[in-house]
């Protein structure tokens, strides 16, 4: 029988199947390092603001604690965003007429609260509570990096699961003193471990449940 494809064909067959090998791995490649980069992640990435509000200028500058305005990070999961009286505070005796402020003035007449956009916004199937965290010494930065630096706050974690999962696994190395919590200058010392191991045991904090399923996902 005469031989119906040339011998070429067989070395283009071969090409052609690694040529899509090639492709997938890529492919696969491409999409993991999109995934974890910081377009997707946002890490660094500063969004618009109705208000061009400068936590550094009010928690760094001018020393202002963080409660002031997120006054619920205590004693509730979400920290909250301050009601425009709380802005108004001051800004009823200060730059009462700049025009960046302009729609604080406006919110605080109308009733319409300010739409701020999210910065850190975690996905529905995942419950986070600022509280709990509070309460057991993590301190605002462990998350939020140097808030007190920024003009514009953008993420400075891509807050992945294995980040959190890292932290719930071991504890001790991100804990500070509760009176700390709010202290964006504060150091750790010299042996931040044992610190840290002093704080689990007085706590109370079991890290063999923290890294169930159902601690994040309710």
């Amino acid at each position: 029988m005469a031989q119906i494809f040339p011998p070429v064909a067989d070395t283009c067959v071969k090409l052609a199947g690694i040529a899509v090998a090639v492709l997938v791995v890529g492919g696969l490649m491409v999409a993991g390092g999109a995934v974890r980069s910081d377009w997707l992640t946002r890490v660094g990435v500063a969004p618009d603001q109705p208000v061009p509000f400068s936590h550094k200028h009010h928690a760094g500058e001018l020393g202002i604690d963080c409660r002031y305005c997120h006054d619920d990070v205590e004693r509730s999961a979400s920290a909250g965003f301050p009601p425009t009286k709380t802005c108004m505070t001051c800004h009823s005796q200060l730059w009462t007429n700049a025009e960046a402020l302009a729609p604080v003035r406006s919110s605080f007449t109308t009733g319409e609260p300010l739409a701020w956009n999210r910065v850190h916004d975690l996905p529905d199937y995942v419950y986070f509570n600022h509280s709990i965290h509070v309460a057991h010494g993590v301190g605002c930065v462990e998350c939020h990096g140097r808030i007190d630096r920024m003009n514009r706050v953008a993420k400075v974690h891509a807050l992945y699961m294995s980040w959190c999962l890292d932290c719930h696994r071991d504890p001790a190395p991100h804990l500070r003193p509760p009176e700390r919590v709010f202290d964006l200058d504060w150091q750790p010392p010299a042996d931040a471990r044992a610190l840290g191991s002093e704080l689990v045991a007085r706590f109370g904090i079991e890290p063999a449940n923290l890294d169930s399923c159902y601690v994040c996902h309710r």
